[in-house]
């Protein structure tokens, strides 16, 4: 399959005509108005400093169910301990200038560019965007960022500067989706990592059916806190 070339159009080839490898075009921009639509396709942008903006749309798909969600014995006995305050939308763009910084720290290149910095806080500022935080006293210890769009969660990245603390992040995360009976949280590309916590491999085809009926339902716009009524 041919990658294709954006224009200043706000439009995408239809993802289905992705390369094998998942990329399915370059250029364009990272407005708010293109990643949302992005998102709605199942398309998103993941490249390096000084590579052109890369869309990317794999096939299979990596989703977490969120009632399919493992939390081992290890990991519940360390919810049970608290050793985390976690935070809804408190701290956005220290989560997501930590995920960059961390693994940049680790020699390792990262997708989180100045520019996809600043694209995220802005879709963070109108509610479509959100961040979840660990706290270990009083400092930032690990989070998780994503993208809703209706009852879909897409998530970007997470870190840990304290063992478990991205885990916590991403077990109140999920639990937070079900209350609000949200369908699945898009985890792109398959980490042994996400699978340990219930994360599936499922076709391309059954994601884009699933993705439609998802994005076009009511979703939670603005900041989100935890809804702790059930």
């Amino acid at each position: 399959m041919p990658v294709f070339q954006l224009t200043d159009d706000l439009l995408f080839p239809p993802p289905q005509l992705a390369r094998a490898d998942g990329l399915l075009a370059l250029g364009g921009d990272l407005s708010e108005d293109r990643l949302l639509l992005a998102y709605s396709m199942g398309i998103f942008p993941w490249f390096s400093e000084g590579d052109p903006i890369l869309w990317w749309a794999p096939d299979p798909r990596l989703v977490l169910f969120p009632h399919d969600l493992k939390v081992s014995r290890r990991l519940q006995r360390t919810l049970r301990q608290h050793k985390f305050q976690i935070t809804l939308d408190t701290a956005f763009r220290e989560v997501i200038e930590s995920c960059a910084h961390i693994r940049i720290a680790r020699g390792e290149e990262t997708w989180i560019t100045e520019d996809m910095k600043d694209a995220y806080c802005i879709l963070h500022e109108h509610g479509y965007a959100h961040s979840v935080e660990a706290w270990r006293e009083g400092k930032l210890a690990g989070g998780v960022y994503g993208v809703a769009i209706g009852s879909a969660f897409f998530g970007e990245s997470m870190f840990s500067k304290v063992a478990d603390s991205s885990k916590v992040a991403f077990v109140h995360l999920v639990n937070q989706l079900q209350k609000w009976n949200f369908d699945f949280v898009d985890c792109q590309i398959r980490t042994e990592h996400l699978v340990r916590l219930g994360a599936q491999e499922i076709p391309g085809e059954d994601f884009y059916i699933l993705l439609k009926k998802s994005v076009n339902k009511p979703g939670f716009v603005g900041t989100w806190r935890f809804d702790h009524s059930k």
